[in-house]
């Protein structure tokens, strides 16, 4: 039964689509984040909700049920998440959206192929292509991220050969299914494309996994916008668009920060470019300190940059931090949080980690804004960061991250390193940094590490 009629429809999914963009917006700051996801949940409710009064439904009870058990599935998930997890979480629900949109496209086959509709079967192939593509390559991204294979890139002799056969054959039978409506091909068409999807990303490795993770969150939004001419719904069109708009431009975004190009990253390890290198650890001698050597330096400074990395995430170190720099602005110091495009593992990583621990948004420095007032620092306290402070990407032509704009901690009077040991980071090079006079380094977890410091300082 048809509740509402075309124009009430068609109200509806424009204000959904109004939510969608407003959440986009409100994305893009973290002050916002949080009011930018329940816009764009609200918009989402409104949507599903439009549907059901709008459409001729069939199975409900079945669509009711899958509804129920996505969401018994997806809300423990997501509360229970780790921060240091939450990639992980995304390249899952790139790949549930992928998944998906290649599902509508094969059901939806069997309506066009009797149709004179080459159009409605060139929307379904290309669903039907870069939904498992998108699937398969984010299940590579999270068992990548997840530490269930190597994080190195997985070359083998004739991989681009393979890859290309594979390609070619994609587009033999996307060909044939367009013009023949082949639900054998259609399905022949599914399995090279999860093929496609693990040859695109097995070569990917070290720092560039969350980049391809943006990528293919591109190709998920494509596969919906798709998927939305396929079954004729405006509102999916214009969310997949979104979505993929979105997701090219971060895309574009980090492999900038990264100093590289996007086929760099993709293709990168054919020509032993990829930013996976040695995980070996260093033997050279360093100068290091205790925790109250480093609350001296810090406790009486009069500026402090701090610049945290993955290794304070993995340390849910967070807290103590906010609370270090807390301590030390009681005591008249001026504390800054120095935040790289790409530390950790996403987009706006440590902004969302230092955001939880209550750091003051107003502190958390970008590093286009903050990277001029190093040199005016006392102490440059860097927190599980590596590759981002790297001087390596100025000063050695061939290093995997040469060429990736990098905050200027050098420039510091005092360097501090909280590091866990001296392995490198997801580069595998090593940081001349850490062996200059004007470094102290200081070993063991993030946390415990902070926790010392700021006992320290309080007690001086």
């Amino acid at each position: 039964m048809i509740l509402l009629d075309p124009l009430w429809t068609a109200l509806l999914y424009l204000l959904a689509a109004v939510c969608f963009i407003l959440a986009l917006k409100g994305l893009s700051s973290p002050r916002h984040a949080r009011r930018g996801n329940l816009v764009g949940a609200a918009g989402a409710v409104v949507a599903v909700v439009a549907v059901f009064l709008s459409a001729r439904l069939d199975n409900i009870p079945w669509i009711l049920g899958s509804i129920a058990l996505g969401t018994a599935v997806a809300a423990p998930v997501a509360r229970r998440v780790r921060m240091t997890q939450m990639p992980q979480l995304v390249a899952l629900f790139n790949g549930v959206g992928g998944g998906a949109a290649a599902l509508v496209a094969l059901l939806e086959l069997p309506h066009a192929a009797g149709q004179d509709d080459a159009w409605m079967r060139l929307a379904i192939v290309f669903t039907l292509l870069v939904g498992a593509v998108s699937f398969a390559g984010s299940g590579v991204t999270f068992a990548k991220l997840q530490e269930l294979m190597t994080t190195r890139p997985v070359v083998f002799p004739g991989l681009a050969a393979v890859m290309g056969a594979v390609l070619l054959a994609a587009l033999g039978c996307a060909a044939a299914v367009v013009l023949l409506g082949s639900y054998p091909l259609a399905l022949a068409l599914l399995g090279l494309g999860l093929v496609a999807g693990v040859l695109l990303v097995l070569p990917v490795g070290g720092a560039d996994v969350p980049i391809v993770i943006s990528l293919l969150n591109a190709f998920t939004g494509l596969a919906v916008a798709a998927s939305g001419l396929v079954l004729g719904n405006v509102l999916l069109v214009v969310a997949g668009t979104l979505v993929g708009a979105s997701g090219t431009i971060l895309t574009r975004a980090m492999a900038a920060a990264m100093g590289r190009s996007v086929g760099g990253i993709m293709f990168g390890a054919f020509r032993g470019g990829s930013t996976a290198g040695s995980t070996a650890m260093s033997e050279r001698p360093v100068r290091s300190g205790s925790p109250e050597d480093v609350a001296v330096l810090l406790g009486y400074a009069q500026r402090v940059i701090i610049v945290p990395g993955y290794g304070l995430a993995v340390a849910q170190g967070q807290h103590t931090a906010a609370e270090l720099a807390q301590a030390l602005e009681e005591r008249g110091i001026a504390v800054d949080f120095a935040i790289h495009p790409v530390a950790g593992r996403m987009p706006g990583h440590m902004n969302v980690l230092l955001a939880e621990a209550d750091v003051p948004y107003e502190a958390l420095k970008e590093m286009s804004e903050i990277n001029g007032d190093f040199r005016h620092a006392d102490v440059a306290l860097v927190v599980g960061a590596n590759d981002v402070v790297n001087p390596a990407a100025k000063t050695t032509p061939g290093s995997p991250i040469y060429g990736m704009p990098i905050l200027e901690v050098s420039d510091a009077r005092q360097v501090v390193f909280l590091k866990r040991s001296m392995r490198p980071g997801f580069a595998g090079i090593e940081n001349e940094l850490l062996y200059e006079p004007q470094t102290t380094l200081l070993f063991g977890d993030a946390k415990e590490s902070l926790t010392k410091v700021l006992a320290a300082v309080k007690g001086l």
